[in-house]
């Protein structure tokens, strides 16, 4: 079960790079962008093998900064970190595999996307995960209705109740409490997902993906092109400023991967190449 997981993560990671790739070759201005790998290496523990994960980073015409990163790490959590996660408390070995995807477009009217899912197994053995959508200029209606529209129907193949449930549990956590305010157009998220059923549960991290890789690719190339002005610039650096206090305040994968020993590098990736706070 593990490796299968792992192959699909990666065999995700794949599809959405070249997904990408062939949104940049319909670009105009400049040379269209292409990924570049980067593999990396958990510190071992008592100089055994920890596993690691592969950067793939992407600057180019349309995409101002996209990373679709892969990892599968394994070891013992710290006795302090342990203590917050199913299972590990009556053991903290722990074996995790999941991809991240976060696209930072220069169009300041294409917005930005967030994906990943995730499997872990300690103790217990669940899966995570989720899909948002950040607008950077004003929310498009169009756009969150078939953002959102993609999503339902993965969960409703899953569950009906899933999309209720996980799009109210994306707005609660997609949120600034310092702000008072939603970080963008919501999504779904999910968390500790072990219904007693792998393969369903499977089955549903994978549709999560595909559904984020059907829609997102649509949503660009309709706003990729669309004319934009330096204000409109300005208010996708500010709006940037909060993807930044979010990631770096609250955001439990970004918590997770340095309680872990992860790659810093990797993990902070979610970070715009450029930000402003007014």
């Amino acid at each position: 079960m593990k490796e299968r997981a792992q192959r699909w993560f990666e065999e995700l990671r794949d599809r959405i790079c070249a997904a990408f790739e062939a949104i940049e070759e319909e670009g105009r201005g400049g040379p269209a962008g292409r990924f570049e790998r980067k593999a990396w290496k958990r510190p071992p523990e008592d100089g055994s093998d920890a596993g690691g994960g592969e950067m793939s980073i992407m600057r180019g015409r349309v995409f101002e900064k996209v990373g679709v990163n892969v990892s599968t790490v394994y070891g013992r959590f710290a006795p302090e970190f342990a203590r917050t996660v199913p299972g590990a408390q009556e053991d903290p070995r722990f074996w995790a595999s999941g991809i991240s995807v976060v696209a930072h477009m220069r169009n300041p009217f294409a917005p930005a996307a967030h994906m990943n899912t995730r499997h872990i197994v300690t103790a217990r053995s669940w899966f995570g995960g989720g899909a948002d959508l950040t607008p950077t200029a004003a929310p498009d209606a169009q756009d969150t209705a078939a953002f959102h529209g993609a999503l339902k129907a993965a969960c409703d193949r899953s569950d009906p109740e899933y999309y209720r449930k996980f799009k109210q549990w994306c707005d609660e956590y997609f949120y600034l409490p310092h702000r008072g305010e939603a970080r963008g157009a919501g999504g779904i998220f999910f968390d500790w997902l072990e219904s007693g059923d792998w393969e369903k549960d499977f089955a549903f991290a994978q549709a999560v993906g595909m559904a984020f890789l059907d829609i997102y690719p649509q949503i660009i190339r309709r706003r990729m092109d669309m004319p934009f002005g330096e204000a409109d610039r300005l208010k996708q650096l500010e709006r940037r400023g909060r993807y930044v206090e979010f990631n770096l305040l609250y955001d439990r994968g970004t918590q997770f991967g340095l309680k872990t020993g992860g790659n810093a590098e990797a993990i902070l990736m979610s970070l715009p190449p450029e930000a402003r706070w007014p």
